[in-house]
């Protein structure tokens, strides 16, 4: 009896929560991500009674947290049912044109973004600016993506010459990154509290 209560807490590293999410809790994370951009993905800056879409955000948080690349293509096929379901309306007659396919490398280099940043998920304050200089970057190269594809292949915004096509895009800048910056401060606050939650119960320290 002495020697268990003599033994050291076991410590707790924050890298494992991170990083390495055993299988059923990265499918459970991955349901969690599908689930969001499926009831968020009928608007794209949100209204009144509708969030922001959620999935630019979704892609670069999954490329973060997880590992398998399978998890990239069903994020695809849910992203593209749901605007299949969309499809009567005008926002589906809009986006289901030739640059709709553009989305893949859009949401790839996303997915790519959220992958580089992983190793610096766990190193405090400059870890965090680094990442969030990261999830800037990410949406700065997909609104390009996006938008160009839009302007070239949609066949929807030919009578705008391109410096006017550019400088309406660049108004909706803001608020494409800031719809995202809702949902990765949102999971950045419960990423701290897990880890420091977890560091804490694994400790021993009351909270």
């Amino acid at each position: 009896m002495r020697d268990r209560l003599s033994k050291p807490c076991p410590t707790f590293d924050k890298e494992v929560l991170v990083h390495d999410l055993r299988p059923r809790h990265s499918w459970m994370l991955f349901g969690l991500l599908v689930l969001l951009m499926a009831l968020t993905r009928f608007t794209h800056f949100g209204s009144p009674d509708r969030l922001p879409d959620a999935s630019l955000a979704v892609f670069l948080l999954a490329g973060f947290y997880l590992r398998p690349v399978r998890m990239f293509a069903l994020l695809l096929l849910t992203a593209f049912f749901v605007d299949l379901a969309a499809g009567s309306s005008e926002l589906g007659a809009w986006c289901l044109s030739p640059a709709y396919w553009f989305l893949i490398p859009t949401y790839g280099l996303l997915w790519g973004a959220g992958r580089f940043g992983r190793g610096l998920g766990a190193r405090g304050v400059a870890g965090a600016v680094a990442l969030s200089l990261i999830a800037v970057g990410g949406l700065a190269g997909a609104f390009l993506i996006s938008n160009a594809s839009l302007y070239l292949f949609a066949g929807t915004v030919k009578s705008l010459g391109p410096v006017d096509f550019t400088r309406t895009v660049l108004a909706y800048f803001p608020a494409y990154v800031g719809s995202a910056a809702l949902y990765l401060g949102l999971a950045g606050a419960l990423q701290f509290v897990a880890t420091e939650g977890g560091a804490r119960l694994r400790a021993g320290v009351p909270g």
